[in-house]
């Protein structure tokens, strides 16, 4: 049963501001991918509040789930698993996800699949089908910039992270100083497309010869310290250009230490993960070098590429396959470390 190409994956996802659920066929095909998305009741903040979001779940998460399962034409008794997203991200809302999650298994007597968040990022690049491991993921996500090595299915090792601001959270910083409505990072990018990147040139943080680490904060606080100079002057700076600039810097860093990894891991194969793989220069620049050094790059679908739960499903069929699944005391993690999801502790229900 474990390893039969027509299994039924559900996924749910409740792990920040968006309730999703998606149900997968053989941990590939997607057979609906349900997204309720919590943005505009945000936006008035500047940014996500946890206890909001939490509420919107619970108000969501039903409807959602049942939007999805009638979507793909299936049932809940039809269902092989169910995979829920268990951390990282905000505790509150991710114990809404889980505990729907646990009361369905329990309620059909199906395995229980908890996700690390990020692991689901990198996944959504197989829905889309082509790049097998080994690989290297930069993952640009909300608060995580990681370069990770994935030698295999549900194995990864990290190569680089940052040290401070990631570069989700820097592009938003920046966008909110700039006046830019929440979400900023799309903003920024489509801004920025109208901009010179010459016209105001900001620092980037390389770090120690051949770091793969990441940071942004000094970048963050120069964009700033010229918005606020300049109107300090009374000096106006066109808003595509400061956007140009800092999307510029940004990019600049992620593409060359992702150079610098396959360089370093011998590994042809690339895949973008998280919300930032959305961003159009990125994925030009990253095509780009990837042509002139000769390997691969995947990016997601656009739909794909913010929280999701096909992502989810996906991530969670290899440990389908091999028969590995959680207990129902599965609990949320606010700060769950990607290694200690690998390590499990799973049960095997195979017989």
């Amino acid at each position: 049963m474990l390893q039969g190409k027509e299994s039924l994956i559900l996924g749910i996802e409740t792990s920040c501001d968006e309730t999703s659920a998606a149900v997968l066929r053989g941990g590939r095909e997607v057979l609906s991918n349900i997204i309720s998305s919590q943005v505009e009741i945000h936006r008035q903040f500047g940014g996500v509040v946890p206890e909001v979001a939490s509420r919107r779940h619970v108000e969501n998460v039903a409807v959602v789930v049942n939007e999805a399962l009638a979507k793909a034409g299936v049932g809940l008794g039809d269902l092989s698993a169910v995979a829920v997203t268990y951390g990282p991200g905000l505790v509150g809302a991710l114990l809404v996800g889980v505990t729907a999650g646990k009361a369905i298994a329990y309620a059909k007597s199906i395995p229980l699949i908890g996700v690390h968040h990020i692991a689901g990022h990198i996944y959504a690049n197989f829905l889309a089908g082509g790049m097998e491991p080994p690989l290297v993921a930069l993952v640009v996500s909300g608060g995580h910039t990681e370069l990770i090595f994935m030698p295999e299915h549900g194995k990864f090792q990290f190569l680089g992270r940052t040290r401070d601001d990631a570069a989700g959270e820097a592009y938003d910083k920046v966008a909110r100083s700039m006046g830019l409505s929440y979400p900023g990072g799309p903003l920024i990018d489509k801004l920025a497309a109208e901009g010179d990147p010459e016209a105001i040139v900001f620092p980037r943080a390389w770090l120690e010869e051949g770091s793969l680490d990441f940071s942004f904060s000094g970048l963050k606080s120069a964009v700033l310290n010229t918005l606020h100079n300049a109107e300090q002057r009374g000096r106006k700076l066109n808003p595509s250009d400061v956007a140009a600039g800092f999307q510029a810097s940004v990019v600049d860093v992620l593409v060359e230490k992702t150079v610098l990894a396959v360089q370093k891991t011998g590994v042809n194969n690339v895949v973008v993960a998280g919300g930032v793989a959305a961003n159009r220069g990125l994925r030009a620049r990253l095509r780009e070098r990837a042509a002139v050094e000769g390997f691969s790059v995947m990016f997601p679908p656009m739909s794909l590429c913010t929280d999701n739960a096909a992502m989810i499903a996906a991530a969670a069929h290899p440990l389908y396959a091999r028969g590995l699944f959680h207990n129902l005391d599965l609990n949320a993690y606010a700060s769950l470390p990607l290694t200690k999801w690998e390590e499990g502790p799973f049960v095997s229900l195979e017989k």
